[in-house]
């Protein structure tokens, strides 16, 4: 799905939530040949999503692409959007975030895996040896939109026109390369269910900041120790609150004991997102940080622009 805006069709930011997801991060190789696969492949990303999401109109297929700070100048020729950079390691008293290479991401979302599949195949034949593989991580939806910490996810989403003004530049830097165009954040967080499940049901509901049965926000301390839900509520300096578009994720395997929450932001402002982190990890106050990261820790980090449907067309040109 795609929408007009002020500065162009931007991509599937807003897409539903599905029952599968690819979380695809690849790093490019050095030199100019590899520069020209990767410009010719994601210019023609829009046609190959169409190829694959013919088999089954009713699977909700998409794919979002999304550019990193360091290829970005070289690979589009566009002036960079304003907020592109590096995600930032921010060293909290006992966490920090991790900030892990990537050039290029794919968030491919479908109802049917085989779909997800197909398309991450018929991507990789086409950019060949012009990536490397970072990471590759499959998502799935777990009951009722529940993270395996058995809490729902998503709530705070806002949905509608809410869900595009939050996520989506609508004017930006160079043209098009900012407008139309949303800021992604993704982490990848394994979790200690041993240690999480330990706790009393009350307790991680403390840590949450919502009931873990029927989803029902708590009230939460106006000093002191804050709950996950808080910390990651931002507001500016005249309490405005800033909203992202959130499409995480649980992945794992019972059988090596791996568990966790692929998260992935969108926001207009890539600096909404960067608040978040510095006050689970460093903390609000600080040093009274997000009770969540002891049970939970990122092993990925990093931070792409998704522009619009015509800077992705355009490239090849």
């Amino acid at each position: 799905m795609t929408t007009m805006s002020s500065a162009g069709r931007q991509q599937s930011v807003d897409a539903p939530l599905t029952r599968s997801a690819t979380f695809l991060v690849l790093a490019a190789e050095p030199g100019q040949a590899a520069l020209d696969t990767i410009r010719s492949t994601l210019s023609g990303v829009e046609g190959l999503t169409k190829n694959v999401a013919i088999r089954d109109l009713d699977s909700q297929f998409t794919c979002t692409v999304g550019i990193g700070s360091g290829i970005w100048d070289g690979l589009t020729k566009l002036p960079r959007p304003t907020e592109l950079r590096p995600l930032p390691v921010l060293q909290g008293a006992v966490h920090a975030t991790v900030s892990t290479p990537g050039d290029l991401l794919f968030h491919i979302r479908s109802n049917r895996r085989d779909l997800c599949f197909e398309f991450e195949r018929q991507l990789l034949n086409k950019l060949g040896k012009s990536v490397q593989v970072v990471d590759a991580t499959v998502g799935f939806r777990y009951f009722e939109t529940r993270d395996l910490l058995g809490f729902v996810d998503g709530t705070a989403n806002p949905v509608g026109p809410a869900a595009l003004s939050a996520a989506i530049v609508q004017d930006g830097p160079g043209g098009g390369s900012g407008g139309g165009g949303s800021y992604v954040m993704v982490q990848k967080y394994l979790h200690n269910l041993d240690g999480w499940e330990s706790l009393k049901t009350e307790d991680q509901e403390a840590i949450i900041g919502r009931t873990k049965f029927d989803n029902i926000e708590l009230d939460d301390a106006e000093s002191g120790q804050r709950s996950h839900k808080t910390l990651t509520t931002i507001e500016d300096e005249n309490g405005n609150e800033h909203g992202i578009v959130r499409d995480n994720m649980p992945f794992g395997s019972p059988a090596s004991g791996e568990y966790g929450t692929y998260f992935i932001g969108y926001s207009k402002n890539l600096w909404v997102m960067e608040r978040m982190l510095e006050r689970m990890f460093i903390g609000h106050p600080p040093g009274k940080h997000d009770r969540i990261l002891d049970f939970s820790t990122p092993v990925t980090g990093g931070t792409f622009f998704a522009p619009s449907v015509e800077v992705l067309a355009g490239l090849s040109g």
